[in-house]
């Protein structure tokens, strides 16, 4: 098997070295090229046709996002974007999955980090998976406006209590839920499926995306921009109503809990600290093996593109309990890892490619 080509792209001379060190000590890697800001980028891509590109954020002469949307544009090349952990950046990663970035790595101290090495497993993996990626499915996404509907809808839902309170203290026997779960490619994903999906949805929905500390946030608010339903990230005892969907924040596991209040069982959310399973937190699997208990045959699992396997146990506890599945097919998956988990153990009801997905949501709900 030919060794993967890389470019390693930063202003910073150590960073050039360090990542180049870290990704050459896998022998499947070798990095062809090093450029020190994203107009050398662009004319290196050109000329070595790597066939994956790690992207700094922030560089002189023009930064990582400008290079990104050229590249994409021009020569389409799987990228990697590296990142500090600040709002900022979180903004400007959301923009990146947008232009066609595959994922993005948090630089764990900052734009300079000599301690980059912890996360030398994390970015030789996603270099790996990065590289089987075909270009074809990274292609730009046009941002939406959710437009008068929502407004209206969201303007309703305000001067109608009475209705919530209905909606939400309905017998949870007869309440659908639709839990959604993906990783690597997630974010262009949920942006398919989310943005289809019509105001009015009779369902919750829940999602754990792959992410750390500090980027979860920034995608809700993006998604909710650009949807017809509320979309924001779960906080603690957030109540769980039909048309709303949570975004699990980074770096907490999420659960459904029900609370006892007046008499009246309701369905909330609780974030938890407790151990990585399977190496990330949030967990799909433990989401979905919160939700079945609850919900048994009402609940609804959807796998999206991603690397690994999480998912698959709750996917198996949901399918004992009743309840339905869509995985995405693998022709419009950025990675196939979490769906073929899914469907190799012959759990999938329905295999759909994204576009499709959010009409199978609203068939089973």
């Amino acid at each position: 098997m030919p060794q993967i080509k890389a470019l390693v792209v930063d202003d910073s001379a150590l960073m050039r070295k360090v990542i180049t060190n870290m990704l050459e000590s896998c022998p499947d890697i070798k990095v062809i090229g090093r450029a020190n800001n994203g107009q050398d980028a662009i004319e290196k891509v050109t000329r070595l046709a790597p066939d994956v590109v790690t992207m700094d954020i922030e560089m002189p002469v023009l930064d990582g996002l400008h290079a990104l949307g050229y590249i994409m544009s021009e020569c389409p090349t799987p990228v990697i974007m590296l990142s500090a952990a600040s709002t900022k950046h979180a903004d400007v990663i959301m923009s990146a999955f947008h232009y066609g970035a595959v994922d993005f790595i948090v630089k764990p101290s900052g734009n300079v980090s000599i301690d980059l090495d912890r996360i030398k497993e994390e970015l030789i993996e996603k270099v790996k998976a990065a590289s089987r990626v075909k270009t074809h499915k990274l292609t730009f996404i046009a941002e939406k406006d959710a437009g008068i509907e929502k407004r209206n809808e969201a303007g309703e839902k305000t001067r109608d209590e009475t209705r919530i309170h209905t909606l939400i203290q309905k017998n949870q026997k007869n309440q659908k839920i639709v839990v959604i779960g993906t990783s690597t490619g997630g974010p262009r994903a949920l942006h398919h499926v989310l943005t289809a999906l019509p105001p009015g949805l009779k369902a919750p929905v829940l999602v754990v995306q792959h992410m750390p500390p500090g980027f979860t946030k920034s995608l809700a608010e993006r998604l909710d921009s650009q949807s017809r339903i509320r979309i924001r990230e779960a906080k603690e005892g957030d109540l769980i109503e039909p048309g709303l969907v949570l975004i699990a924040p980074g770096g907490f596991h999420m659960i459904v809990k029900q609370n006892k209040t007046n008499g009246v069982t309701r369905e909330i959310i609780g974030l938890t600290l407790d151990e990585k399973v399977q190496g990330v937190r949030p967990s799909v699997d433990v989401l979905l093996n919160s939700v079945v208990p609850i919900y048994g045959e009402n609940s609804l699992g959807v796998i999206l593109t991603g690397m690994g396997s999480d998912g698959s146990e709750g996917i198996k506890n949901l399918k004992a309990a009743g309840g339905k599945v869509i995985v995405e097919d693998e022709s419009t998956c950025v990675v196939y890892g979490m769906p073929r988990a899914v469907v190799n153990q012959n759990l999938a009801d329905f295999i759909y490619p994204i576009d499709k997905i959010a009409e199978g949501i609203m068939q089973n709900i």
